[in-house]
């Protein structure tokens, strides 16, 4: 039998696995990505099961809703930092650029990324719109990349659900 200590760890373990189960199931269904978002809402389930069927059995014990509830809190926070460690997918870059669009194009596309240059209206005169998708992981590499060679550039960032065809770095 489980000491009190033991018993308290183990339910917050499980919420740990629960909440990244979660967490990482989501983001396969975000990603279209069927079958992993089955497995782990199947193992998810079965967890959240075990731990229900543990936690109701000592539901007037307060450390067993305290180690519930911070299981959950931090399983959310770890599902996260998995989730942004996984990096799957795709991410849109658009750019706007007010001067220096083609020097810019021309630095993406030797750096290995696709990029279509479309001359555009601004508010204030002519400007360099810029459509680019790139690994989520590199994300922000090429954003800060983009940001220290034109700083006036504007960039905005989207999920992208599905690609299909054109050129995608490795």
């Amino acid at each position: 039998m489980l000491n009190i200590l033991q018993f308290a760890l183990l339910i917050f373990a499980l919420r740990l696995v629960d909440l990244s189960l979660a967490s990482l199931r989501l983001l396969m269904i975000t990603r279209g990505r069927k079958a992993l978002a089955w497995i782990f809402s199947f193992v998810k389930s079965a967890v959240y099961l075990i731990i229900l069927q543990m936690v109701l059995k000592s539901i007037d014990d307060p450390l067993t809703i305290v180690v519930y509830a911070a299981g959950f809190a931090t399983g959310m926070v770890l599902g996260m930092y998995l989730e942004e460690r996984i990096a799957l997918g795709y991410t849109h870059l658009r750019i706007i650029s007010p001067k220096r669009g083609a020097e810019l194009t021309e630095l993406l596309r030797e750096e290995g990324y696709a990029v279509t240059e479309i001359a555009s209206q601004g508010k204030d005169g002519m400007v360099t719109l810029l459509d680019c998708n790139v690994r989520r992981r590199k994300t922000g590499e090429v954003i800060r990349f983009i940001s220290k060679f034109d700083p006036e550039s504007f960039i905005t960032s989207s999920a992208v659900r599905t690609a299909q065809r054109g050129f995608f770095r490795k």
